[in-house]
């Protein structure tokens, strides 16, 4: 049973979009769901890791990168994503540095199977350590569609501290598919803690440049 309520959080997103008109800024403001936990040692209890596909895209502007074979780097190139092949990854040389610069140009990767399988040769483990290991897509599948699932994708990530944050939205987007991405992105984050809803403290939404509002 969600203890979200559903007129709060029109209130929340309301205020959020209301604020961004007043002040528009010269980029598109992402939304965030920020959380925080209680009853919940990161030491002692399992720590978590969620992944959930939002039915509205809340990240449009999302940096990808494909590490493809011929077919996938002209198909991607087409896309305007930026494309690597596996000549350009053996002139990383396995260096940690340029890798970890790799992984911190790009918030995710896609790759060929004939690619993915090479990763840890090629590149060692960095992208793994950055939680980026690349997303296998194949020739069967639509590129585009796989690029925009990642787009829609966001991670519930407990480590060693007890808040997170996501980002569920953007002020572009309408007030439905907001409340409709937030209702999802709570409902699945609780449905990850061990005791449920004992275990959130507190949840706000944020947008980049605007003031915190709480949701519960």
């Amino acid at each position: 049973m969600s203890k979200l309520s559903a007129d709060q959080l029109r209130e929340c997103v309301q205020a959020i979009l209301e604020a961004a008109k007043e002040k528009p800024r010269k980029f598109t403001e992402t939304i965030e769901l920020q959380v925080g936990l209680k009853n919940y040692d990161p030491q002692k209890d399992k720590r978590f890791s969620g992944t959930v596909t939002l039915p509205n895209v809340p990240r449009p502007k999302l940096k990808l990168c494909m590490l493809g074979d011929a077919k996938h780097c002209e198909e991607a190139a087409a896309l305007g994503l930026s494309v690597m092949d596996v000549e350009a990854l053996k002139k990383l040389n396995k260096n940690k540095k340029l890798v970890k610069k790799l992984a911190k140009k790009y918030n995710a990767f896609l790759a060929s199977e004939s690619v993915i399988k090479q990763i840890p040769r090629l590149l060692g483990p960095g992208l793994n350590k950055a939680g980026k290991f690349p997303t296998l897509v194949t020739h069967s599948e639509s590129l585009g569609q796989k690029a925009e699932d990642i787009k829609s994708t966001v991670k519930f990530q407990l480590k060693k501290v007890l808040c997170m944050g996501v980002a569920v939205g953007n002020v572009a987007m309408s007030e439905r598919e907001l409340f409709i991405n937030i209702q999802m992105s709570v409902n699945f984050l609780v449905s990850l803690l061990k005791k449920n809803w004992q275990n959130v403290r507190t949840l706000y939404l944020k947008s980049t440049m605007g003031a915190p509002q709480r949701l519960y």
